[in-house]
Order: C-alpha cells, then structure tokens, then sequence
C-alpha cells in the first residue's frame, strides 16, 4: 500500500512548521513600518514574462505614434538644416556671379542668308548653319514635339520642374543608373547660353538662378524661340531652320509632322540620333516623340500613324547640292564687298543664281558621270553657265558636294586646249585677218617644234573659218607667231583671263592653264558683242532690316573687243557647230557658237559654246590628272552641254547670235568659207550645215589638240595668199 504524500511549504528536509512566512520585502510599510514606492520588475522578472505580452505592449497605439513623432521632428530638424545649407549654397554661388542687372541674352552669332535670283534661300552660312525663325514662323509641330519629349509642364512650372527632378531621380534610381535629366528647357536654355558643360555644383546652382531670372523677364513662348533657334541639332546645325535645312532641305517653315518629332528627338543625342549618321537611331527616337505628343493629346492617332509609316529620313554625312559650291563662292567673296571686311550681324547676300538652272546643270552633269564615268574612266566634272553681263547663272563644281568641296569650276586651273583657240584668231583679226583669210595647213617648222595635226594629215590652204571649225594645230600656231604670244596674251587679258599665261608658241594650243569660270566669262564677251564679262555671282548685300551696304556695278562694262571682230568670231565659232568638231551640240532651232578642247593624253576635255541666251562651258577629267579613255571636247563635254542647254532653253523663243550668225560685211549667213569660195567670191556657194541631234553613243573622234613643247626659235610664218593658192605654191 502507497503512503500518502500531502503538499507542505517548508524545505525538502521536512522541518518546517507548517506556516505561511512573509519576511519583510512582502509587507506593505516595509521595514520598521515604513510605506516604500512598489519596485520595477528586474530583468529577470521581464525574461519570464510571456513573449505575446510583451509583443502587445510594443505594438500598441502609443508606441507607433511615439515612432512617427520621433521621425516627423527629425525630419523637421533635417530640412531646416538641409535649407539652410541649399541657401548657403545659393547664396555663395550666387555671389560668384556677376549682378543681375547685368546679365543680358548674349548675341546669337550672325547668320548669312544667302538666296537665288527669285528670293529663294540657297543656303544659310554662320556659326549657328541657319537664320533665327519667330516662333509663330515654325512649323506648329516642332513646339509641340519638343515639349511634349523635353518638357510636358514646361507651361506651367517657374523654370524649375520639382515633380519632373523627382521622377528623373526616382526613375534614375530604380534602373540603376542615369536614364532621366530632370532639367527643364528654362534650365537647358540657360546653360547653352551662359554656361560650361561641366557637370558641378556651382554650374547647377547657377543654371538654376539663371533659369529663374529667364522665366522673370520672357516670356514663354519667348524662351522657347530662343531655345529652338540655339539648340545644337548635330551635324554641325544649330537652331531649327539648320537642322532642317541640313536633314530635309527645305526651311524649318515646312516639316511635316514626322520631321518635326525627329528634330525633337535629336536632343537628347544630336551626334549619336543624327540621320546623318544612324538613320534608323533617328527614326526609333522619332517614333518616342511621336508617343509622347499623342499621350499629351497633342496629336490624333490617325496622325501618328500617318507619320510613323513615312519612310525613314536618310541625310548624307554632308550638305548636299551643287548650289552649296556658289554658297562658298559667296562666303570667299563677302569680306571684301562690306564695311570692316568682317559678318557682325545677319545679312542677306542676293545672288544671281537661277536654281531651276542649278538643278538643270547638277541634273546634267550627273547623268553624264553616271553614265558614261565607270566606261570612260572619267570621275570629275564642272559646269559654268554664264549670261551676257556676267552674272553667274549655274555652277557645278563637282559630281558631289557632300564627298568634295573643292570647286573645280573656280578653283581648278587646267590646261584648255584648243579651247583658248578663238583668242588666237581674234588677235590675228584684230591684225586685219579676215574669216576668209586662207593660211597653208603643211608641215612647218618653227624652233626646235613642229606642230602637227591630231591625224598627222595636212589639208594644204584652208580659210581661218575652215581652220577653226577643223581644230588645224599648224594654222593656231602660224597665227600665234604672226600675231605675237604677246598680243594673244594682252587679248585675253583683256576678256578677263587672270591666271598666268606663258609668253611662248605654245599659247596656241591652250598650254596655258585657266580656270573654267574664267575661260566661260571671257567667252561671253563674244556672246555680247565685244563688252567684257565680268563673272559675278553676288548682286546686292543688305542687312535684315533691308539696308544696303553693297550692290554690283556690272551694269556698263567696257568694250574688249570691237564690233566686227565680235560678228567674225561668232559666224567662225558657229561653223564649229555646224560643220566642226562641236557638232554635237547643235541645239535645234538655235544658232550656236563655240569651241571644244581637248589636252594631252586626254587628261582634260572642255566644250565652251553660247546662244543669244547663256553661255555655258563645261570640263570632265579626274582630280589625279588620269588619262581618259579618248574623251575629247566634241563628244561627252559637248553632250553634257547640249543637255543642259535644251532644258535650260525651253520654252524660250529662239533669237539669233550677235551678227545674225554670219560673217561681216554678208547680207547672209552661209556655210563655212572655202578656198573655193575665196577663189570664186561666192561665200554662200554652199547651203548652211543643218544642226542635227547629237547620237547616243559619246563621240570617240579626239580632237586634234596636242600639246606643243616650248622652247625653240620662233620662225614668224608667212600667209598663204590668193596667188600662192593659184601658183601651186
């Protein structure tokens, strides 16, 4: 049987006596009856205390609000201090800058516009590659893109975008790293005016006030003028009407829609989104900003997507166009022509540029290179189309403007040939050398040179018109030694050739290189009748608010050449046409006057001829000095011509060449003189050459212009006469 265990409260010992003690830490007045404050539990206590009790005294009301109020009023403490810091800032960098009652928009750097003879703008030359447009000027679309991509509250913040810096900073802080800029275009105007693109405190500081002082006194849709007229566009375009210019060719006036959201979209990049360089970067940037106007409802969807299926836009990495070759023309000639020889404000520079005749010529040029270059190994051309006062109406100075620069039209000296042939005859004319006048086309000797022709054949007595239509080296050469180098020399000078011409026999054979724009000007001088061309292409210089500081005085130019040698040349030139070497640029119902060349080895080859309307002259050869494969003056240079000179007539009214096209002293214009015709005195004994259509196939006949060594006595060579003729001699 179990003995029976009763609870006690005494030791394990069993000696207590069996009563409740309470030693003096239990009583209430505590020792010596004294009353004591209750204890706080000890550590130890707190550890057995259940853990969802002390769980519930954390999280309880009072707690939580003790957390919030300890945050709100460091919080408060922080943005005092935080304040006054940004104000210390503020101030200090503020007072680095100069006083606000000085600060002014800077100028924009001056800007030349330059436009053809109907007031259309050729080109815009300047630090800046374009004019300032007002914004009311614009396309609406470029407003509307730019701030829909750049700035959506632009019209409604201070200059300072604070809701715009916090999502840049909290988008920039989720992606991990700089996505977002939180300046605003007041801010951006700022800085590309007044300050470095270093990335510092003080810049930022700065930018900021300045931003604010902008906002202060414009207004915005002033600020956004301003903006748009400065902004860098890459490619070396700043302001819209560059960029424009630059990547559409066509004034910032007339973007459509898509153009517009990709210039806004160039902003952000220029260099790297130019279409220039990567079209399709461009066009992804585009298609953003286009997203952006429709969220801001700027646009419609159907106006998007018209935009977005346009094709894509496809600069080349330079400018492009034959008219930007008379734009630098332009630029070399203005210093000299204005007050201080310096641009300091806008100017307007009126040129006598017809561009439906520049298209024309850059049209005609191109064909012929890219049809006939690969198989002629010809890789250059220039063209110069010139009018009877001078004024430069066309000029072409290279396949292609955007791959070269350089202006073969005025800067290239090239040898002639025997296109330097007519001021030969003119001075032997002015000697009393008739186009009648018979010389003996035979082998001579004069010095250590003898001259030949390109066949190696001789024709015996030939009339000076049969000479110059037939390209006779012997004859150009007689004429040279019975005239003087020297005379020819004086002569062409006097038609405006400036390039140096070397005092010797082989002047005759075009030896001596010119310019093609000069060659063509002198040219015009027979065109008119015997006045000197002066070859101009500026008209007037005037400022934007329309005063004149310059104006050409080309309008009473002297007489180079009298009357009747001017009536001789042109019937002479125009038998080259009509029964010569320039056959191939007859130009139906037109009476056409000129003169091929071709150099040696067929390094060179010129066509220069004229109408009543234009004269024109145009070279094809290689910038290395290569030979061509047989391209000669009357075939491809004398086809280009021919092209440009039907469209560059059409529609006009054929008028005859000064001198009706005949010789002096003729009652009518008649076939190239003959001996015959001298011996019988019948000079329209033959019916006149009709001008026939040039062929398809380039002319593979070179022109007989080869090039004579200098040096040697000179042997003065005597006329052949009538009686020569008649004795056999």
């Amino acid at each position: 049987m179990r003995q029976k265990i009763e609870p006690s409260f005494g030791g394990v010992g069993g000696d207590d006596d069996g009563e409740i003690r309470i030693d003096a830490g239990d009583r209430i007045g505590g020792s010596r009856g004294q009353r004591t404050a209750p204890k706080a539990k000890t550590a130890s206590a707190r550890k057995g205390e259940p853990r969802a009790k002390r769980a519930r005294r954390s999280s309880s009301p009072f707690g939580l609000f003790r957390f919030l109020r300890r945050l709100v009023y460091w919080s408060i403490v922080l943005g005092i201090w935080g304040a006054i810091a940004v104000g210390g800032l503020v101030i200090y960098y503020g007072a680095r800058m100069p006083s606000a009652d000085s600060w002014k928009i800077p100028d924009r750097p001056p800007n030349v516009r330059i436009t053809s003879v109907d007031g259309t703008t050729i080109a815009n030359r300047g630090v800046t590659g374009g004019e300032a447009l007002a914004l009311a000027e614009m396309s609406p679309y470029i407003p509307e893109a730019l701030v829909a991509i750049e700035d959506r509250r632009f019209y409604s913040h201070f200059g300072i975008d604070p809701l715009g810096l916090a999502r840049a900073f909290v988008t920039n802080l989720t992606s991990g790293h700089m996505v977002q800029g939180g300046s605003t275009i007041t801010q951006q105007l700022a800085k590309n005016m007044f300050l470095s693109p270093d990335r510092t405190l003080e810049r930022k500081v700065q930018e900021v006030l300045l931003a604010l002082w902008l906002e202060h006194k414009y207004t915005k849709d002033e600020i956004l003028e301003m903006y748009l007229n400065r902004v860098f566009f890459g490619s070396n375009a700043y302001g819209v009407e560059a960029a424009s210019r630059r990547y559409f060719n066509k004034s910032a006036r007339d973007v459509t829609l898509g153009e517009a959201a990709l210039l806004a979209g160039l902003v952000k990049a220029p260099s790297r989104l130019s279409p220039a360089r990567d079209p399709d970067a461009a066009e992804a940037r585009a298609q953003v900003v286009l997203t952006a106007m429709r969220e801001e409802g700027m646009v419609t969807d159907s106006e998007v997507k018209t935009a977005m299926s346009a094709a894509p836009t496809r600069a080349k990495s330079y400018w492009s166009g034959a008219e930007f070759y008379a734009a630098d023309m332009v630029m070399d000639e203005l210093p000299a022509l204005i007050p201080g020889g310096k641009v300091t404000k806008d100017l307007v520079v009126e040129t006598t540029l017809d561009m439906t005749l520049e298209k024309k010529a850059e049209e005609a040029v191109l064909t012929a290179l890219s049809n006939n270059g690969k198989k002629f190994a010809v890789s250059q051309a220039a063209l110069v189309s010139i009018d009877g006062t001078g004024a430069i109406r066309a000029v072409v100075g290279g396949k292609d403007y955007a791959e070269s620069q350089f202006n073969r039209a005025t800067k290239a000296r090239r040898q002639p040939g025997s296109a330097f042939k007519p001021f030969v005859y003119a001075a032997a004319l002015e000697m009393g050398d008739t186009p009648a006048t018979v010389y003996n086309d035979t082998r001579i000797r004069i010095g250590n040179w003898t001259p030949e022709n390109y066949e190696g054949k001789y024709n015996g007595p030939v009339t000076l018109t049969e000479a110059l239509a037939r390209s006779l080296n012997t004859v150009a050469a007689q004429l040279v030694m019975h005239a003087g180098p020297d005379r020819v020399i004086k002569l062409a000078r006097r038609f405006g050739i400036t390039s140096p011409l070397q005092s010797n026999a082989s002047i005759a054979l075009g030896t001596s290189e010119v310019s093609l724009m000069e060659l063509t000007a002198a040219y015009a001088s027979f065109q008119n009748g015997g006045y000197k061309a002066t070859p101009h292409l500026i008209r007037r210089v005037s400022t934007q608010d329309g005063k004149v500081l310059y104006e050409n005085t080309y309008d009473t130019p002297p007489r180079v050449l009298s009357e009747q040698v001017a009536v001789d040349m042109n019937y002479m030139m125009g038998q080259v046409i009509a029964s010569g070497t320039g056959k191939k640029a007859a130009l139906p119902g037109w009476q056409v006057a000129g003169k091929t060349g071709t150099t040696q080895s067929y390094r060179d080859a010129l066509f220069v001829g004229f109408t009543s309307n234009l004269t024109t002259g145009v070279w094809f050869g290689n910038d290395d000095g290569k030979f061509m494969k047989k391209v000669t003056g009357g075939g491809l240079p004398a086809m280009t011509w021919k092209t440009f000179m039907v469209a560059a007539h059409q529609g006009l009214s054929p008028a005859p060449l000064f001198g009706n096209g005949m010789p002096s002293g003729q009652a009518m214009p008649g076939a190239p003189l003959t001996v015959s015709d001298v011996i019988t005195g019948n000079p329209d004994a033959y019916p006149e050459a009709p001008p026939g259509d040039a062929p398809e196939s380039v002319d593979m006949t070179p022109d007989p212009n080869l090039v004579i060594p200098e040096g040697g006595e000179r042997v003065r060579p005597r006329r052949t006469t009538l009686l020569d003729i008649l004795m056999g001699n």
